[in-house]
């Protein structure tokens, strides 16, 4: 297969750790004769430094023409720290995800057994994890009608029903291939698009006799996510509810670092690590880079090459049993391994294996 990937590495701790994701990609892709071309383009504080723009033109015609999209981060204290900004690096992923119709971000929630003492709950309760968070990602108050004022300011979760059947249809395919349960998460209690959502899920729940479908206040919904994860099979939820729910669910791992995405919707796939640009950590090579390296496995995984995915994983839960790890989530008394050297050791497994 002939892949044309194209290369966000953004800010902060992003290059290096698309540069192990790009090396793991290329063993990859060598080891079983995949031809693959790399195209390198700018985005987030970068590139509003490089051309105003954290989403550049340029950089939107290159992810059109690309098989896929691999990211790393955005994001600069910069910006953070001014609220008077105008242009903000974050900008630039909303525009990718709206540019390129990015509307279900699918984002796995798996726990691993070396790594359960990580975990901030108990290990009977987070031993075994395994759900996936299905956002909805084009829309909601991230993308609705916006005022910001002196004295007022509000932002409207709009909602139409063609989004929310597309991305509950997304949700149902993947609850088929699992364990057949799903659990809409919204508030309906008290939000009018919440309850647009529940209709809808309501009426499409006929359509998949085969799973069970269950309901659930999105306050209800983090609290179960902290006190019995494996509850969970697949969740899908609206935009905010999501962005929220899905870091809680990192934390279920012990680490950011662990936790791939991808996005999906009717253009070019985006691949990336759910955790931030980290920029206390730029330069340093303390950056965790399997994330992206997972996220990697995802890439090679929507177009069908189970092989390839398989592999990166177990190069993956390998380098975690023998303890190539990265300072954060390193035993204690462990020998020291950057993201250089995390990367190397997974691609020479590759290579090797």
């Amino acid at each position: 297969m002939k892949l044309k990937i194209a290369v966000l590495a953004g800010d902060g701790i992003g290059p290096e750790i698309m540069e192990q994701g790009v090396a793991v990609l290329k063993a990859t892709a060598e080891k079983f004769g995949h031809e693959t071309t790399f195209t390198e383009a700018l985005c987030g504080a970068h590139a509003i430094d490089e051309v105003g723009d954290p989403f550049p033109e340029e950089t939107f015609k290159i992810c059109q023409e690309a098989d896929a999209v691999l990211f790393a981060s955005v994001g600069d204290p910069r910006f953070d720290n001014d609220p008077t900004a105008k242009v903000r690096p974050e900008q630039g992923l909303l525009a990718m995800r709206k540019k390129l119709g990015l509307f279900a971000n699918i984002r796995p929630v798996q726990t691993f057994d070396c790594l359960v003492h990580k975990s901030p709950l108990k290990d009977e309760l987070v031993s075994g994890a395994d759900f996936i968070c299905i956002r909805e990602l084009t829309g909601g108050m991230y993308f609705g009608e916006k005022k910001e004022g002196t004295d007022e300011a509000y932002d409207t979760n709009y909602y139409t029903r063609p989004e929310v059947e597309r991305i509950l249809r997304v949700a149902y395919q993947y609850t088929q291939r699992r364990r057949r349960h799903l659990t809409v998460v919204d508030k309906a209690n008290v939000l009018a698009s919440s309850r647009l959502w529940r209709k809808v899920a309501q009426e499409m729940m006929t359509e998949y006799p085969d799973v069970q479908t269950d309901f659930m206040y999105v306050d209800n919904a983090a609290m179960r996510m902290i006190q019995d994860p494996k509850f969970f099979d697949v969740m899908v939820t609206e935009n905010t509810f999501g962005d929220i729910l899905t870091d809680e669910g990192s934390c279920i791992t012990g680490s950011m670092g662990l936790l791939p995405s991808a996005s999906t919707g009717s253009s070019t796939p985006v691949f990336e690590p759910i955790h931030g640009s980290w920029p206390q950590g730029k330069g340093l090579n303390i950056a965790n880079p399997l994330a992206q390296i997972l996220s990697v496995a995802m890439l090679f995984e929507h177009f069908g090459l189970e092989a390839e995915g398989a592999l990166i994983r177990e190069a993956v839960n390998a380098s975690l049993d023998q303890n190539i790890r990265t300072p954060e989530i390193q035993v204690e008394g462990g020998a020291h391994y950057g993201t250089r050297e995390v990367g190397t050791w997974i691609v020479d497994y590759i290579r090797n294996k």
